[in-house]
């Protein structure tokens, strides 16, 4: 078999690993459960790649982020659900209706009158996917007010736009300042739960601290999810000085001390701050 920029051959190539007696061991075994992290990891690579304005990387990475798609749907397939040409046919469908100034006569001929109409069109689309779960009867809350968040998405997104519906029902505070108190609550509540010992608590209240700080990252009108990475920018570049402190200074990281590696954080925060102040 050899490479081809036909899709098919992607297809053939995922048939062949998820082959019952003759595929790999790993991919046989693989469902839409297990393969999820793996699914959203690429989709954040593709983001890095574009970040980093890498565009080797950038071509490689949405490979891996067509080959999760490809192994979701061979899965499917498998099950009898649907396969790759449903997929194509799916979103094909789906952007031919909502561009019909494209592909139909429409008045959409600014950026903005197109779009109110991909938005217009948007809310008739979840109105479709809302009627076919209650006819489903796939979940027990699929009529409530939050279903319109989807949960499958980063949960730093997630929280906030669940944060973001219910405050249109006035389920929020007025202010910032009650939100620290309630981040300090959470704090203790998280300190008890590690002194306890029982980690299902730990997560518990973990997930409640988070919760929290995306709430005042919402009332101050920051994204959570870039400032946490804009914190790990800082926190790649801080470390890395640190590294090349100690590789300048013949030591290695393993040796270090903590106390060592800390002063070298604080020396790379001061550097920065020094940097900062120049421009």
């Amino acid at each position: 078999m050899q490479p081809s920029r036909d899709i098919h051959q992607l297809l053939d190539i995922m048939s062949a690993l998820r082959a019952p007696e003759t595929g790999c061991p790993w991919d046989i075994v693989q469902t839409f459960e297990t393969i999820k992290p793996y699914t959203i990891e690429e989709a954040y690579e593709v983001a890095d790649a574009i970040e980093r304005d890498d565009m080797d990387d950038l071509c490689e990475e949405l490979g891996d982020l067509l080959l999760q798609v490809v192994f979701h749907a061979r899965i499917a397939e498998e099950a009898g659900a649907f396969d790759f040409g449903n997929v194509v046919e799916a979103v094909t469908t789906k952007m031919i209706r909502r561009h019909p100034h494209v592909f139909a006569r429409s008045d959409a001929d600014t950026p903005d009158a197109v779009k109110l109409q991909w938005d217009a069109i948007k809310q008739a689309e979840k109105a479709e996917r809302r009627a076919r779960r209650l006819r489903r009867a796939m979940t027990d809350d699929a009529s409530g007010f939050l279903d319109g968040v989807q949960r499958h998405q980063p949960a730093l997104s997630e929280a906030l736009k669940l944060q973001q519906r219910a405050a249109k029902v006035g389920f929020d505070w007025s202010e910032p300042e009650p939100i620290l108190d309630k981040i300090e609550e959470e704090i203790a509540e998280l300190r008890e739960a590690l002194r306890s010992g029982d980690t299902a608590k730990v997560t518990d209240e973990l997930g409640d601290l988070v919760f929290a700080v995306v709430n005042i990252g919402r009332h101050t009108g920051t994204d959570p999810e870039m400032a946490l990475r804009g914190t790990n920018t800082k926190f790649r570049r801080r470390f890395r000085h640190i590294e090349t402190e100690l590789q300048a200074s013949g030591e290695s990281l393993e040796a270090a001390t903590l106390d060592r590696m800390e002063a070298l954080w604080q020396d790379a925060k001061a550097i920065e701050r020094a940097l900062d102040g120049t421009r």
